[in-house]
């Protein structure tokens, strides 16, 4: 019976030993089976935080394309006044040019004038001098063309 209930004894320690050993792969089968649910878990988080980050820059691009295009056309629009711009300030130049030379010509006529009394000796050169001021034709300096008018100046 010694042998018998020694033997026993072994079996049963091999039978808790090998109840032990499925109990112990079992939890080892199910925590596996957990880190790899986990694992795909996080996988999966990852790639829908990757996903929205790629959603984020994707609205950002389009964005940015927006206010490119919105920034160049604005580009564009201060452009073309710039130009507009430059084009009248060099009319108003050849006008304020014309003007100046037309002053000068008829502040030269009025020195002239004034400077010519008729008196005997010089009546028929002061009759000249009128004669001139009053027929524009015989004076070159007056007959300069306008080539800028305030008509054509502003229109867009």
């Amino acid at each position: 019976m010694a042998s018998s209930s020694g033997t026993s004894s072994i079996s049963t320690k091999f039978i808790q030993s090998s109840g032990s050993e499925e109990d112990l792969q079992l939890l080892m089968e199910q925590k596996k089976k957990k880190r790899k649910q986990s694992n795909r878990d996080s996988a999966r988080r990852s790639r829908m935080r990757k996903q929205k980050h790629m959603d984020d820059l994707t609205a950002q691009l389009q964005r940015l394309q927006k206010e490119n295009n919105l920034v160049f056309t604005q580009l564009n629009i201060t452009t073309q006044y710039y130009l507009k711009l430059q084009a009248q300030n060099s009319i108003l130049l050849a006008q304020k040019t014309e003007l100046t030379q037309s002053l000068h010509s008829l502040n030269h006529i009025i020195n002239l004038i004034n400077k010519t009394t008729p008196t005997n000796d010089n009546h028929h050169y002061y009759n000249n001098i009128n004669n001139n001021f009053m027929n524009p034709m015989h004076m070159p300096y007056l007959n300069q063309p306008i080539v800028a008018t305030a008509d054509n100046m502003f229109l867009w």
